[in-house]
């Protein structure tokens, strides 16, 4: 089997696992449903938070009106945001965690050691990945994350060129959008340039998308 089929094959496997996990079953007021997508060819791999509960209901990532908002950031569509072999989708938390007293609560910190190691050991591909809040910031930065989540993304030039770190795209974060106009005149050209770079690092254009 050549390698690549043996790597989709490997990566076939580990998310059927982790979409099948219960885990932290106990701890979900929804039960579990895992909403994670990925391809050994993605070039670009996103880590947001955890689905809410118009994502836990379609079981599709970022559909609701943050990943609207992530998708203008990034300048792509539904189709090419959606082909896993583009952008593979690994939250820090694959399940709905819940509804805590200032919105949802924190990702069940079950997935991030159980999960990711194991999935992004299968994106040989990836040359960009994409650190939206706090938990993904921390876990993927480590000790180069900054004091607070606006200062690690104002630091975009000082880290590592192939991690971003960036504000949770929720309409909850409308205010620090207004008060930090920064990021959308110098942050967001970055992104988008880095994340074209991504697809044309080897001489290939994005492959087209399919809907969800």
């Amino acid at each position: 089997m050549p390698q690549s089929s043996t790597t989709e094959h490997a990566l076939e496997q580990v998310l059927a696992a982790a979409r099948a996990c219960t885990l932290c079953a106990a701890h979900l007021p929804l039960g579990p449903r895992p909403v994670v997508r990925a391809h050994p060819a993605a070039r670009v791999l996103i880590v947001g938070q955890a689905p809410g509960t118009r994502v836990h209901a379609s079981g599709i990532p970022w559909d609701d009106p943050s990943g609207d908002r992530l998708r203008a950031w990034l300048e792509v569509d539904r189709d090419r945001f959606y082909d896993p072999r583009c952008f593979a989708i690994v939250p820090m938390g694959f399940c709905y965690p819940g509804r805590g007293k200032g919105g949802d609560l924190p990702p069940r910190p079950e997935c991030h050691p159980t999960w990711h190691g194991k999935i992004t050991a299968l994106l040989p591909e990836v040359r960009l990945t994409l650190l939206l809040s706090r938990y993904a910031i921390d876990a993927y930065l480590g000790p180069l994350a900054r004091g607070s989540v606006r200062e690690t993304v104002g630091a975009f030039a000082e880290l590592p060129t192939d991690r971003i770190a960036l504000p949770h795209p929720s309409p909850r974060n409308n205010r620090w959008l207004r008060e930090n106009p920064w990021f959308e005149a110098e942050v967001l050209p970055e992104l988008r340039r880095r994340v074209r770079a991504a697809f044309e690092a080897d001489g290939i254009s994005t492959p087209p998308g399919s809907e969800p």
